[in-house]
C-alpha cells in the first residue's frame, strides 16, 4: 500500500515537473504553421525536420506543415495569414505583395536548377525544338510554371499554338512523359532530383541547355543566375548543361516578432545535420551566404542573429 502510495507521488510530481518545464519555455503559447510545397519535395522534407527541431528548441506545440503546390501558394497563404513561416523561390517572393503584411526572409538556403527534360533519343535539342511539341510546365501555383512561363514568354514560344502545354507536377509529368504523352517537362529543383535520376535509369534523357537563353532572361529578371549542371549529376551522355539557378529562401513576414525571429533561425542552424539527413539540398545551407536576401529585407530578428554571429 506504502509502495503505491509513493508511486502515486512521484508520478504526479513529474507530472507537475512537464507542467512547469512547459511554463518555462520563452515561447509558450507560439503557434506556427509553415507552407512546406508537395510531399514529395524538399521543401516539405525541410519542414517536417525543422518543424520536429523547432518544437524541441522552443518549447512550442510541434508546428503545422501545410501541404502546397509549391512557392506562389506559399506566398500568398503568408501573407493572407494562413501560414506563419514559407518557403519560397526568389523569383516569386520578389513580386509586389498587397495586405498588411509583408514577406520578410529569416534566410537563404540553397539554390533552385531548372531542368527542361526531353528524350536523348528524340529530336529535340534546344527550346527552339520545342515548337509544335506536348509541354508539361508544372503544376498550377507551383513556382516551376511560374519560371517556365516566363521561360516561353522570352524565347516566344507562348503564343498561341506554338506548344501544346500541360499543367502537370513534377510525378504525373514523370509518368506523362513515360507513356509518351508529352514530350518535354519543366522542373526546377536542387542537384540531383531523385525522381529525374530515378527516371534517366530506365528512359534516355537530354536537358536542354540554356546558354541561349539566359541573356534575355537574366536582362528582363536580374534575379535568376547562370548556372551549370555538371554532367555527372545525372550521368547523361553530352557535356556540361548551362541552366539557369534561383535561391530559395525561408520566409515569414514583419507581423513575427524579432525574439521568435531570431530563434527560428539559431534553430535553423542548429539543426543542420539533422536538415542534410532530410535533402542533399540542405548542404548549401550556409551562414555566410544566408544572409543573400536580395530582393527582400532580412527580418529584424534574423539581422540580428546573423549580426551576433559576427567574429
Amino acid at each position: 500500500m506504502a509502495r503505491t502510495r509513493l508511486g502515486g507521488i512521484l508520478l504526479a510530481l513529474l507530472s507537475v515537473a512537464g507542467l512547469l518545464a512547459g511554463c518555462d519555455s520563452e515561447f509558450q503559447g507560439v503557434r506556427l504553421r509553415i507552407a512546406a510545397g508537395s510531399p514529395s519535395g524538399v521543401y516539405h522534407k525541410l519542414s517536417v525536420s525543422l518543424a520536429g527541431s523547432w518544437q524541441t528548441q522552443l518549447g512550442i506545440d510541434r508546428p503545422e506543415v501545410l501541404e502546397t503546390s509549391g512557392s506562389p501558394e506559399n506566398l500568398r497563404k503568408l501573407c493572407a495569414g494562413e501560414a506563419d513561416i514559407a518557403f519560397s523561390a526568389a523569383d516569386v517572393a520578389a513580386r509586389p505583395t498587397t495586405g498588411v503584411r509583408h514577406p520578410r526572409a529569416l534566410a537563404r538556403i540553397y539554390d533552385d536548377y531548372l531542368h527542361v527534360v526531353v528524350r536523348g533519343d528524340g529530336p529535340i535539342q534546344d527550346l527552339a525544338g520545342l515548337r509544335g511539341m506536348r509541354v508539361a510546365i508544372g503544376s498550377p501555383e507551383s513556382g516551376v510554371a511560374f519560371i517556365a512561363n516566363r521561360l516561353l514568354a522570352i524565347s516566344g514560344l507562348a503564343v498561341p499554338g506554338a506548344l501544346t502545354t500541360r499543367d502537370l507536377g513534377l510525378t504525373d509529368a514523370i509518368a506523362a512523359f513515360k507513356r509518351g504523352e508529352v514530350d518535354a517537362f519543366f522542373w526546377s529543383g536542387g542537384l540531383p532530383t531523385l525522381a529525374i535520376t530515378d527516371l534517366a535509369s530506365v528512359v534516355p534523357l537530354r536537358l536542354l541547355d540554356l546558354t541561349d537563353d539566359m541573356p534575355a532572361m537574366r536582362n528582363q529578371y536580374p534575379v535568376y543566375n547562370t548556372a551549370s549542371i555538371p554532367v555527372t549529376t545525372y550521368n547523361l551522355a553530352g557535356g556540361p548543361v548551362t541552366t539557369l539557378a534561383v535561391p530559395n529562401f525561408l520566409l515569414v513576414t514583419d507581423a513575427m516578432t524579432d525574439d521568435v525571429a531570431e530563434a527560428l533561425v539559431r534553430g535553423l542552424f542548429d539543426s543542420h545535420e539533422i536538415l542534410i539527413a532530410a535533402s542533399r539540398a540542405a548542404l548549401s545551407i550556409d551562414i555566410h551566404s544566408a544572409i543573400e536576401t536580395d530582393p527582400l529585407p532580412l527580418h529584424p530578428g534574423a539581422a540580428r542573429y546573423f549580426r551576433d554571429r559576427k567574429p
